[in-house]
């Protein structure tokens, strides 16, 4: 096994960062009247493109005959998520050492818009691992599951998608990865997982799942099978 190039998801993946959102997230929506169990909403909406996700809030909240979402409330979470993110956002363990190790082209995919992203980064000094090669769901028609991003990703490093790893937290990367043509792997090792995590992952199509960082880059030095 030998992959070209790497892409990665960075929320859940090189972030521990989805447990904020979903906490941040399910809070402020509750305000409002949308109440949805942990695992639902994890179920729905985890790895979801923006434009998605919001669209799908706005239905739920019209469904409940309460019309379009609050005047300000997208701006209002995104001041709440952007305050714990500042205070509280560290890099996953391991991810350090495995980019310091790798030499290959990688990226970042992720369905973060481009200004949180590059900020996550750059606020747990992962940015210079992957500049230029930072890439958002705002720079492609269709956000994940579809395979927009995958392919506008490996067509920026120049690399064929049948050749190209993809590192995933959620079922809808997966699918979207599987989409775009090219190996998947789930990853587990966020503060967010739990334990269906891995059996969703596979059920979504991954081709193996890690539970470390550690783990994926011994993965990556034994040249082990991708199933």
């Amino acid at each position: 096994m030998s992959f070209e190039a790497i892409l990665f998801d960075c929320d859940g993946v090189l972030v521990d960062s989805e447990t904020i959102y979903v906490e941040v997230e399910r809070e402020h929506l509750a305000r409002i009247g949308l109440h949805y169990e942990l695992q639902t909403y994890m179920d729905r909406f985890q790895g979801l493109g923006s434009d998605d996700f919001w669209a799908a809030l706005d239905r739920d909240h019209r469904a409940l005959g309460k019309g379009p979402l609050p005047d300000g409330f997208g701006p209002r979470l995104d001041a709440a998520t952007q305050d714990r993110i500042d205070r509280e956002l560290a890099e996953i363990g391991g991810i350090r050492q495995l980019l310091e190790a790798h030499n290959g082209p990688r990226a970042v995919a992720s369905s973060s818009r481009l200004h949180r992203l590059t900020h996550k980064l750059r606020h747990t000094g992962l940015f210079d691992f992957f500049d230029p090669h930072i890439y958002s769901g705002e720079q492609v028609a269709n956000g994940k599951p579809a395979p927009d991003l995958f392919l506008f990703a490996a067509e920026k490093l120049d690399v064929a998608p049948s050749r190209t790893l993809v590192v995933e937290d959620s079922p809808n990367g997966v699918k979207a990865g599987l989409a775009a043509g090219m190996t998947v792997w789930g990853f587990v090792g966020g503060g967010h997982s739990h334990d269906r995590h891995a059996d969703q992952l596979r059920a979504a199509g991954a081709h193996r799942v890690v539970d470390s960082h550690e783990d994926l880059a011994a993965l990556l030095r034994s040249g082990a099978p991708t199933t």
